[in-house]
């Protein structure tokens, strides 16, 4: 489950950084790219408009979760405290509602995996399923492992799972600081990472090192939110600015990360999506 903080940026703060990202980034065509590789993202990945047979099953399974009136319990963490610090009762459909990736960025993750083909994804923050049913179809002889802290709502994930009759998915539940320290040993690499799990800055960093041990030159890491708050900003530039990486994405909900040491110079590009 996303947990959601209150240093979060005002609507008004965040729509006005929207609005800059918008008529400031590059066209989402290409156009002016000089990366061949980013100019190929955007050609075969970014830009790709088929309707692939998953993409109606899975949002079938999200119209679902927006109208379940199910009351469950969740456990709100602090800061990927191994702490539970209160528990609440909360309707299905709202959780969906305020969790979920929209389908754009959900889709996209998904032609990632299918054009990429990864073989090890990891994914902090499962929620109801859904981004981890997309990325598990894009490539259905990866390992999917996604990590979730909220029992009920990983119960819930698991039984969309298995309506879809997803083999290569494996749920962990449990604390981020207990759980993916765990499977980092267990495996040799991530290939394709997605961290939504927490949006503070020292968090996203621990798992962003974390997940860099078994990294390669070929891996792909995505942070959700980096633009939804000073600190996802902070750990967003840091993120940048690291030895390892060679370059980045800003899709503003979405910063992509890339470490090919084939690139001959460090490059960020801001590009509309």
């Amino acid at each position: 489950m996303k947990l959601l903080l209150t240093g979060m940026y005002s609507t008004y703060k965040l729509a006005k950084k929207y609005f800059r990202y918008y008529f400031t980034a590059a066209n989402g065509k290409g156009h002016g790219i000089h990366s061949p590789f980013v100019f190929d993202f955007i050609k075969n990945v970014l830009q790709d408009k088929k309707q692939y047979e998953c993409y109606e099953k899975i949002e079938k399974l999200r119209s679902e979760l927006l109208q379940n009136k199910t009351l469950i319990e969740v456990e709100d963490r602090g800061a990927g405290s191994s702490v539970i610090l209160s528990k609440n009762r909360r309707v299905v459909k709202d959780i969906a509602g305020s969790s979920l990736k929209n389908k754009k960025f959900a889709q996209l993750f998904f032609r990632q995996v299918k054009y990429y083909k990864p073989q090890t994804i990891v994914e902090l923050g499962t929620s109801f399923g859904i981004t981890t049913s997309y990325m598990a179809f894009g490539n259905p002889i990866s390992a999917v492992y996604t990590l979730e802290g909220a029992g009920h709502i990983a119960q819930i994930a698991q039984n969309n799972f298995d309506k879809l009759e997803l083999q290569n998915v494996h749920l962990i539940r449990g604390d981020f600081n207990e759980t993916l320290p765990a499977l980092l040993q267990k495996i040799n690499k991530v290939d394709f990472v997605f961290v939504d799990g927490n949006h503070l800055k020292t968090p996203t960093l621990q798992y962003f090192n974390w997940l860099l041990e078994k990294s390669s030159g070929q891996s792909i890491f995505i942070f959700d939110d980096i633009h939804w708050s000073a600190e996802m900003e902070e750990a967003w530039e840091q993120i940048q600015h690291h030895t390892a990486v060679n370059l980045t994405i800003d899709l503003f909900f979405v910063g992509l990360v890339f470490f090919n040491k084939d690139f001959k110079a460090k490059q960020h590009f801001v590009i509309r999506f």
